[in-house]
């Protein structure tokens, strides 16, 4: 709702992107107003504090060019509001919710506050649907299940713009007709970066699907912190209002908690672990806590956020305290990246806590929690060989040590490193057979009897080998 515009002309001084303002203590926290100079241009802003002495603006834009003594501030919306329509599905905003694309602005079937409205806890369902990504080491080592939030601990240089944007083209809930959405949301993107998404939705016809929302680099660090929720607001609402199952990818989350911090900084408020606002716990918790299967509804929001991680530090405050909110964490390994192994996902730190719901007989395959837990023991054993040849030679190895040793390798190569190859879940589970059969059956003491009888020996067929022979 629109509100009558009332002016606050005593702008007592300007920091940053901050505007501070006198006799305002009847600005609502979140409200969005006009910011006038002496010009007549109007620049946006948003009500961070509010006190009996004045209230704080953050500027959407620079604020060079303002002047204490003629600039005014007036009232336009209560809150921080997004327009929203099922129309929105494949097209393109900015960080504000803008139309990018040059297409007319959506019609707005409903404004929606963008800071959503809690969820009720009582009302929520338990996840346990899987959602298939097409990437093997996610879907059977790490499964995402509808209604969580499983985030993507990266680092820079490593490909996970790429990771992305494939998770986008390929995520579906398998044997579901109901229908699925993607709301992906770019914080601080290059220009370079913004192509690439742009270029890459379109190419592969993900964005018929998809409602994108683009923040860039060069855009102001306030209009950062708005993105995330403007994409979650459009994924509520297409899942609650319309019954989709809207996945959310939020791309990176390290960009979104600078601007935190940078506007902290403006503020001159007390920092806290590396600089960062000690309330960035409880910010970031707003957003992933977003995520979720209502009880009675039939759509959900699940979510994937990607951040990056400062020199490659799983310590760092912002994975450390992402780790505490979300059910589990997808590691992108920087040693995989240098063998050339796409995507590099590394299953031995990733983790995901819910995955037990949502897979097994009925879901997925009865086999898959079995498999997935001999791939991981299997691994590990092979990478602490690889360690050992390091020191003492292969000579000083058993002969099922070596065979380890192989699966290491064959499992980087075959089963990690798909490219960019769709693979169903039985797919991701004809690999993964393929390569324990090279193993004797006396090792694969995390399967059944059962599925070895079934599956053992499976060969896999040539194209999920990228066309590279390999002896069985």
């Amino acid at each position: 709702m629109t509100l009558l515009q009332k002016e606050y002309n005593d702008v007592a001084y300007i920091s940053g992107p901050l505007l501070f303002v006198n006799a305002a203590s009847d600005l609502a926290y979140g409200a969005i107003v006009n910011i006038k100079d002496a010009n007549g241009k109007l620049r946006g802003g948003q009500v961070i504090t509010v006190s009996d002495q004045n209230a704080v603006i953050q500027v959407f834009g620079e604020t060079r060019g303002l002047d204490l003594a003629t600039a005014s501030v007036s009232l336009v919306e209560d809150v921080a509001r997004l327009g929203v329509s099922k129309e929105m599905i494949g097209r393109r905003f900015d960080g504000l919710g803008r139309p990018i694309d040059g297409l007319p602005a959506v019609v707005a079937e409903k404004r929606l506050s963008i800071n959503g409205q809690a969820m009720n806890p009582t009302a929520r369902a338990k996840p346990e649907e899987f959602i298939q990504t097409g990437i093997s080491t996610i879907d059977v080592n790490t499964s995402l299940i509808r209604g969580q939030k499983l985030p993507i601990f990266s680092g820079s240089g490593l490909p996970h713009n790429e990771l992305a944007a494939q998770i986008a083209r390929q995520a579906k809930v398998p044997g579901s007709d109901e229908p699925f959405a993607v709301v992906f949301a770019a914080m601080g993107l290059t220009q370079r970066e913004v192509s690439f998404f742009t270029q890459e939705f379109e190419r592969t016809g993900a964005l018929a699907r998809a409602v994108l929302f683009l923040n860039r680099a060069d855009d102001p660090a306030v209009e950062r912190l708005l993105t995330p929720r403007m994409a979650l607001t459009t994924a509520e609402y297409l899942a609650f209002e319309h019954g989709y199952h809207v996945l959310v990818i939020l791309t990176d989350l390290t960009n979104y908690c600078e601007a935190l911090r940078e506007i902290g900084g403006a503020r001159e408020e007390i920092p806290g672990r590396r600089g960062f606002p000690g309330y960035m716990y409880t910010d970031l918790a707003s957003l992933y806590e977003r995520a979720g299967v209502v009880q009675g509804k039939p759509g959900s929001v699940t979510q994937i956020p990607i951040l990056s991680m400062p020199d490659d530090d799983i310590t760092h405050p912002i994975p450390d305290l992402t780790g505490y909110i979300t059910e589990g964490q997808i590691v992108v390994d920087r040693t995989l990246n240098a063998k050339g192994v796409f995507p590099p996902i590394n299953p031995l730190p990733s983790l995901s806590r819910l995955q037990g719901n949502g897979i097994g007989k009925g879901k997925t395959r009865a086999d898959h929690k079995n498999v997935s837990d001999q791939l991981f023991a299997a691994y590990a054993n092979g990478l602490d060989l690889r360690k050992l040849v390091a020191i003492t030679g292969e000579d000083a190895l058993t002969d099922t040590d070596k065979l380890y040793l192989r699966f290491a390798d064959d499992f980087e190569q075959y089963f990690i490193g798909q490219g960019d190859q769709d693979r169903s879940i039985d797919d991701s589970l004809t690999v993964a057979w393929g390569i324990l059969s090279k193993l004797p059956q006396s090792q694969l003491t995390r399967l059944s009897k059962d599925s070895i009888d079934k599956f053992y020996g499976e060969k896999m067929d040539e194209m999920w080998r990228g066309g590279r022979s390999m002896s069985m």
